[in-house]
């Protein structure tokens, strides 16, 4: 069963009833049944369940789950604690180290950071066992978006943070003035060194939480 603190239910209870909802959720019902999803049904909001919809200072926009066993926990780049930390988070790490000069936490679970108000959402919110990008255009799309859009009608500023091209596809989505975006190169080592490496984003989110009266987040 998915589950949604009444928090963002709240928030979102209007897309629970449209088509591609439904859809999506016949579709879910399916793929559980047949293969190995990833993550387990009861943790695919586990975003949202961090982090209250007012509670939100940063959002970091990641693409779809990791999809090897014991790897994906409902949060973009994070993995449970205890699980070899994935390339991507990796790049993460380094990046941190040279733009704050702080060593992290040799742990992969980035709930540390989520429960500061840093909601870690991916596009798309399951995936197969094994295949990448395999619920693509299954409808997640239209779910993820409407939250950010939720997002910018807010009058409190979020910092949109966009690594990759899947992540920049949702800057028109942020029109409100109010709010800022951060864009750079993915993670990944596929990527990282055009553009990642060096974004200094870490240190600006805070410099810019710190303009606004908001505590920083504690990067570790």
């Amino acid at each position: 069963m998915l589950k949604l603190c009444r928090n963002w239910y709240n928030i979102l209870n209007d897309e629970f009833s449209k088509p591609y909802f439904l859809t999506l959720k016949d579709k879910l019902t399916e793929e559980y049944n047949k293969y190995t999803i990833y993550p387990p049904m009861e943790n695919v909001f586990s975003a949202l369940n961090y982090v209250k919809f007012e509670d939100v200072k940063v959002v970091i926009v990641g693409q779809d789950p990791y999809h090897e066993p014991g790897q994906a926990m409902g949060m973009s780049f994070s993995v449970p604690d205890g699980c070899a930390i994935p390339p991507s988070l990796v790049n993460i790490f380094k990046e941190i180290k040279s733009d704050v000069g702080i060593d992290c936490i040799q742990s992969g679970d980035l709930s540390r950071w989520a429960k500061q108000g840093v909601l870690l959402l991916n596009s798309v919110l399951t995936v197969r066992k094994g295949q990448a990008n395999s619920h693509k255009g299954i409808g997640w799309e239209n779910f993820t978006r409407e939250i950010i859009k939720k997002l910018n009608e807010r009058e409190d500023p979020v910092i949109f943070v966009l690594w990759g091209n899947n992540a920049k596809s949702l800057a028109p989505l942020i029109t409100n003035k109010r709010h800022f975006i951060l864009t750079s190169a993915h993670p990944s080592p596929l990527s990282a060194y055009n553009g990642f490496f060096g974004c200094k984003h870490f240190s600006k989110i805070n410099d810019i939480l710190k303009s606004l009266g908001k505590s920083p987040i504690d990067w570790h």
